[in-house]
């Protein structure tokens, strides 16, 4: 389990994160959102006690990072997928995490093979494309089994299948009962894997709820029906709490304040014929945007200038799927 409380740093006038509150449990993975610059890759660095907060405390299972000697048995990250040396082979980048943590060599290519790297282990770093680079930091986060794990960005360099496979596994992490911290900016990369949301903006929080409420915020469910008869259809939802019907530009009437199966029964019910009955609920993209709209570091219309004064690129520190010919070739 990761707490913060009140976490803050600044970097002379600039507030990187402001008085960040949140809990990431075990057994869920947890989204942390936010446009760029908002002050993920900060925080995530306080987490790990690689940057000092002005304020506040972090811990991780009720103890500061920096405490645990061993590291990679308490926490496994991939902050920067770049920042390894690329003179190294992968089996030799990760036999010094290895060693450097009181782990056994055979975690090594335990992990290599979980990632699909072991074809690739003996091979110097400096020539893996970014997604290959993804995977071997992946690989370094699982090294020591840990039951806290923090991604930043992971899906950067991936092709399909890659992140289809990342996906899958932070949900077997999770399972697993440990506790996933993913960072993005993208809602979409969050939509089908996240259990819980943490939103920041301008390093504040926005949101920090379970994602089946983050999705509420967008107005729920509209059920869009075809019928020959709507004044039947408006009879039958008329005594329904909440419901209410609409015309749309198409054609298709939409009801919203009641779900598709309750609009499906009533109809029934009173004998109403529907040609079509579909249910959408609210884009999270949508309520994401909405909720930073005012919190982006950067907005398109202004031009680019220096940076916000405080270090947004962190330094590095489980399984199945072969290295895609697309990742291998990509250079």
């Amino acid at each position: 389990m990761i707490e913060a409380n009140a976490l803050t740093r600044r970097y002379g006038p600039v507030t990187a994160v402001d008085r960040l509150s949140f809990t990431v449990r075990p057994g869920r993975v947890t989204g942390f959102l936010g446009p760029n610059g908002a002050g993920k890759s900060t925080t995530l660095r306080m987490i790990l006690g690689l940057t000092t907060p002005t304020s506040g405390t972090v811990t991780v299972d009720g103890r500061p990072f920096r405490d645990r000697p061993r590291g990679l048995r308490h926490v496994g990250a991939l902050l920067d997928a770049h920042d390894v040396h690329g003179g190294r082979t992968a089996r030799a980048h990760l036999c010094a995490l290895a060693h450097g943590n009181g782990l056994p060599a055979r975690r090594v290519e335990e992990v290599l093979g979980s990632v699909g790297l072991a074809a690739a282990a003996g091979r110097r770093i400096g020539g893996f494309s970014l997604g290959m680079k993804q995977r071997l930091g992946i690989a370094a986060a699982l090294l020591g089994d840990p039951p806290v794990l923090l991604f930043d960005e992971p899906l950067n360099g991936l092709d399909p299948e890659g992140v289809r496979w990342v996906r899958g596994l932070f949900r077997s992490l999770a399972a697993e009962g440990r506790a996933v911290l993913v960072s993005s900016h993208l809602m979409g990369e969050m939509e089908h894997t996240a259990d819980d949301l943490l939103v920041v903006g301008r390093g504040r929080v926005v949101a920090a709820e379970p994602l089946a409420v983050f999705a509420a915020r967008g107005g729920g469910t509209t059920v869009t029906v075809r019928t020959p008869d709507p004044s039947a259809l408006a009879d039958a939802l008329r005594a329904e709490p909440g419901a209410v019907l609409r015309e749309a530009d198409d054609g298709a009437w939409t009801v919203t304040g009641v779900g598709a199966e309750r609009v499906g029964d009533l109809a029934h019910a009173h004998r109403v014929r529907l040609h079509a009955l579909t249910a959408t609920t609210a884009s999270l993209e949508k309520v994401f945007l909405e909720l930073t709209a005012d919190r982006v570091e950067f907005g398109a219309a202004q031009p680019a200038g220096p940076g916000t004064g405080h270090p947004e690129h962190p330094a590095a520190p489980p399984r199945v799927p072969p290295v895609s010919r697309r990742e291998e070739s990509a250079r």
